[in-house]
């Protein structure tokens, strides 16, 4: 059975106005997906879903953890994300129409359900901080990979001392473009 089957809405039984949906993202949301970057979470996604003669808003409101590697340390850890973002579905007799903006999706007007999975993954994905870290120091025990985090600050003090040194080196080559500056 299709573990996404549990985001489609019916919307061809639903009246005009706004209705709400509730659901636990986990593991098997995430595998449901090739190549997804995360494998495994925990998150809560509310859905307003506002009704219209021609056309639907959706708002999608999460919050949770996911499974990665801290990248700081390496450590697994559980990253908190959350986020809150707005789609247009237009409704259309021609869904093969492109919209420009990224916010607006057509589909045809004759739609009997509308599954939400793929903009819940996709809104997801995009919460995910560039740098995954966050402040674990109130976390018992710390997720933290001790060993790694000591090798880190010994082998960082001396990278630094050893740039110093050769940025201090005279280098003939830009010594000679330093004059050709002062001889104007």
């Amino acid at each position: 059975m299709d573990p996404l089957i549990a985001y489609s809405i019916p919307v061809k039984g639903l009246h005009s106005g706004i209705h709400q949906f509730d659901y636990q993202i986990d593991r098997s949301f995430f595998e449901s997906f090739e190549d997804a970057p995360i494998k495994e979470g925990a998150i809560k996604l509310e859905v307003d879903f506002d009704k219209r003669d021609d056309m639907f808003v959706l708002w999608f409101r999460f919050s949770g953890t996911v499974g990665t590697a801290c990248d700081r340390c390496l450590a697994a850890i559980d990253l908190p994300i959350e986020g809150e973002e707005r789609l247009l579905i237009k409704l259309t007799e021609t869904p093969e129409e492109v919209s420009e903006d990224p916010e607006v999706v057509f589909v045809s007007s004759e739609i009997q359900k509308l599954n939400i999975a793929p903009y819940a993954y996709e809104f997801i994905c995009l919460s995910l901080p560039l740098i995954k870290v966050y402040d674990c120091e109130e976390d018992t025990p710390r997720p933290c990979d001790q060993e790694m985090l000591k090798y880190l600050s010994q082998n960082s003090g001396s990278s630094v001392e050893e740039a110093e040194e050769e940025s201090q080196e005279s280098n003939p080559i830009w010594d000679a473009l330093k004059d050709l500056n002062n001889n104007k």
